[in-house]
């Protein structure tokens, strides 16, 4: 009986209960009935979809509630100094990077009601649209200047709504904030990212996948709080461990090589097709004409970053082409040109496949004046470079499609073959280091270049209540003027020239490249030209080119910020450069404007407008290491030596290379007796930042301290050979060498 009872309970469906039947002492008898048909697939329903949909749509409106998380849209709305305007969300790349590397796009600020006189442009793409290394000088601001001398009555906003390290899954997620807010104008220069960028088969920033779909539906999630709070925790468990601590710039994608012949290259093809078309629709949508341009890059004199064999080359074949190839180098070097290629098209013959033999082929053939061969080489190195950060040919295609009329809106889509601009300025039609800087961004040249060509597209499309503001009465801005305009000075040149050397050519991939060391010892001498533009003299002429161009352009906040900067850094006259600072203020809430705040008024001695400063500019942004560096000296000034420590190490954990920071805290460790922290500390430094002279002669000091001779010398030796002309360094060592002796 018992087994038979058990028997019934096993009921695989759910029941419903009658009770429609009576026992023998009055009491109701239940009996339960399967339950069937749409009864049956509705409760499956409610119990996988609707109950989790209702739990999580529970624990988001709870998020919400208690301010957990950050606006996801790349435009927010705020209230300054009592009007409502839309800006810049400094969280917007929390939802693909890692906080504290995060890229941001440049600063702007409009107001809420857009005036009727008013044409707003938004520029989408990359860092090369953002106007890297010194977006002051981006070819959007050149255009501004173009439009606004050519229509003086006008207001034009143009607005740099880019980022560097991104792709056009991430830039149509800005395009759609953008369409929000009344575009009369979009220009897209977009391509250069979309392998190493965000969702690409080449990025280390998420995995790749070929499903559109799934990519949206992440990117989708991560707008939402519960989304924000999975990831958080996703980045504070770390499970693989490769989670960047510092930006590193390419180097960081040196793992990430993908082959000309990579099947996921299709996917990445389709995938830019179809983010273009729909941001051509939002475009359109939103009632903004767009402008698709193509992208060039440095095809002359950027060797390719990476190269790589063709995968089923045998080892004879290998050993063949390494010898007909090193044959081929030499013959190079020795400048017999013609032998040399010789032997690289017998090299190519067994393996044509390998980037830097296309590039040396290129150089060769131009080096003879056979410029239409070179060309097709450099381009063919391009497309072989495994290190994928350039647009190869067939992305431009795809712009250069997408950009074809179509039905019903031939009037607001169009094209600037960029390319085919930068092929008619460059000697025999191929771009090299005349108009960039190194592979895709642009001097001040190549982007007055850009700015022109869009200018002439956007002015034939301008709407009709715009052109009674227009005046014939000048020509257009020449380079030069533009230049005075933007207060592209010398000084300038020097500071672009000394980033692009430390911070772009003597780190990797770039020392991966060929003829490295000729461009650097180039670059050296151009640098050591440009320090005469230091002499107080130059530096004072500087200023005047400054006040000039602000004088032009008082509500040009990036000149107050430019100028305040040549105030701090070099004619340290630091209370001119509090004004300037201060001038920025007064256009917006800019976290970088009080980060430098905070580093004048130290310098003035007034440590409370410093802290306060300093507090402002975390709260704007947390992640901002300078801010953080400030707080601590402040404390430290203070004798708050515990604050001091954590905040010099908060600095040194959102930038792993922030070499003041490292500095500070280590005097301060070592003045507790804690050596040992202190030495680990410059340990984690020295592998960092390989090339401070400063951290290895601080760990060899220590070193020595602590009684490691042999591993203190050989640290103060590396210092040595960073900086040669150091006493102290040079004293210390001495000192081992003689104890050792």
């Amino acid at each position: 009986m018992r087994a038979k009872r058990r028997k019934k309970r096993k009921s695989v469906s759910p029941t419903k209960i009658f009770t429609n039947s009576t026992k023998p002492n009055g009491i109701k008898k239940v009996t339960r009935q399967p339950i069937t048909g749409w009864r049956l697939w509705l409760f499956r329903i409610v119990a996988i979809i609707i109950i989790p949909a209702l739990f999580f749509l529970l624990l988001e409106v709870s998020l919400r509630i208690v301010g957990y998380g950050y606006p996801p849209g790349a435009i927010v709305k705020c209230k300054f100094r009592g009007k409502d305007t839309y800006r810049d969300n400094l969280k917007f790349g929390w939802r693909f990077f890692p906080q504290n590397i995060a890229r941001e796009l440049s600063a702007f600020v409009v107001p809420v009601d857009k005036p009727v006189d008013t044409y707003r442009i938004f520029v989408l793409g990359e860092s090369a649209a953002k106007g890297n290394p010194e977006d002051s000088f981006c070819f959007g601001r050149i255009l501004q200047v173009l439009l606004r001398q050519r229509y003086p009555g006008a207001n034009f906003e143009v607005i740099t709504a880019a980022i560097p390290a991104i792709n056009s899954h991430v830039i149509l997620e800005i395009a759609k904030d953008c369409a929000r807010h009344q575009p009369d104008l979009f220009i897209a220069y977009i391509g250069h990212n979309e392998v190493v960028g965000p969702y690409g088969p080449g990025t280390i920033f998420s995995r790749f996948s070929a499903s559109l779909p799934l990519i949206r539906l992440g990117i989708a999630i991560k707008a939402t709080k519960l989304g924000q709070l999975l990831t958080n925790l996703l980045d504070l468990v770390n499970l693989e461990g490769n989670r960047p601590t510092s930006w590193r710039g390419l180097e960081m994608f040196l793992g990430k090589q993908v082959r000309a012949d990579d099947a996921r290259l299709k996917t990445v093809y389709k995938h830019f097709q179809r983010n273009l078309q729909d941001i051509r629709y939002l475009a359109c949508k939103s009632g903004a004409k767009i402008i698709f341009c193509t992208v060039p890059n440095n095809l002359k004199d950027s060797p390719p970053f990476a190269s790589l064999h063709r995968p089923n080359l045998k080892d004879t074949e290998k050993k063949s082409w390494d010898e007909l190839y090193q044959q081929g180098v030499q013959y190079e070097i020795d400048g017999n040109y013609a032998e040399a290629v010789e032997h690289y098209l017998a090299a190519a013959e067994v393996d044509d496949c390998y980037a830097d033999l296309q590039f040396r082929l290129g150089r060769c053939y131009w080096a003879m004046g056979e410029y239409d061969k070179a060309r097709d080489r450099y381009i063919r190195a391009r497309e072989l470079d495994t290190l994928r950060f350039r647009a190869d040919t067939r992305l431009n295609e795809v712009i250069r499609d997408i950009a074809s009329a179509l039905p019903g809106q031939t009037n607001n889509v169009y094209l600037v073959d960029a390319v085919k601009v930068f092929e008619g300025n460059s000697p025999h039609a191929t771009a090299g280091e005349e108009l960039f800087y190194e592979h895709v961004h642009m001097n001040f040249k190549g982007n007055y270049l850009l700015a022109m060509a869009i200018f002439k597209q956007a002015e034939e499309i301008l709407p009709e209540r715009f052109k009674h503001y227009k005046t014939d009465e000048k020509p257009l801005p020449t380079e030069t003027e533009c230049a005075r305009y933007l207060a592209y000075t010398d000084w300038d040149r020097y500071k672009i020239a000394e980033q692009l050397l430390y911070g772009y050519i003597k780190r990797a991939p770039f020392t991966n490249q060929l003829y490295h060391s000729e461009q650097v010892r180039k670059m050296e001498l151009e640098i050591k030209k440009l320090e005469d533009n230091l002499k107080p003299e130059n530096l004072k002429k500087a200023a005047v080119q400054y006040r000039f161009a602000i004088e032009n352009n008082k509500e040009d906040w990036v000149l107050h910020h430019k100028y305040g900067k040549l105030l701090l850094e070099d004619l340290k006259d630091y209370r001119a450069a509090v004004e300037q600072h201060s001038l920025i203020l007064e256009y917006l809430d800019y976290y970088v404007a009080h980060a430098n705040l905070a580093v004048l008024f130290i310098e003035l001695g007034d440590l409370d407008a410093a802290f306060d400063h300093s507090l402002r500019a975390i709260q704007i942004k947390p992640t901002c290491a300078d801010a953080h560096y400030s707080l601590a000296l402040v404390y430290q000034q203070r004798g708050r030596i515990d604050k001091a420590i954590e905040h010099y190490s908060k600095a040194i954990r959102l930038a792993s290379d922030y070499l003041p920071a490292y500095d500070k805290l280590g005097v301060i460790l070592c003045k507790q007796g804690k050596l040992d922290k202190a030495v680990e500390l410059y340990r984690r430094g020295a592998l960092l930042m390989p090339d401070s002279a400063l951290v290895h002669h601080n760990l060899g000091f220590l070193l020595g301290k602590q009684g490691h001779k042999q591993e203190a010398i050989d640290e103060l030796r590396v210092a040595l050979q960073i900086d040669p002309n150091s006493p102290g360094t040079r004293e210390v060592l001495n000192e081992l060498l003689n104890k050792r002796d």
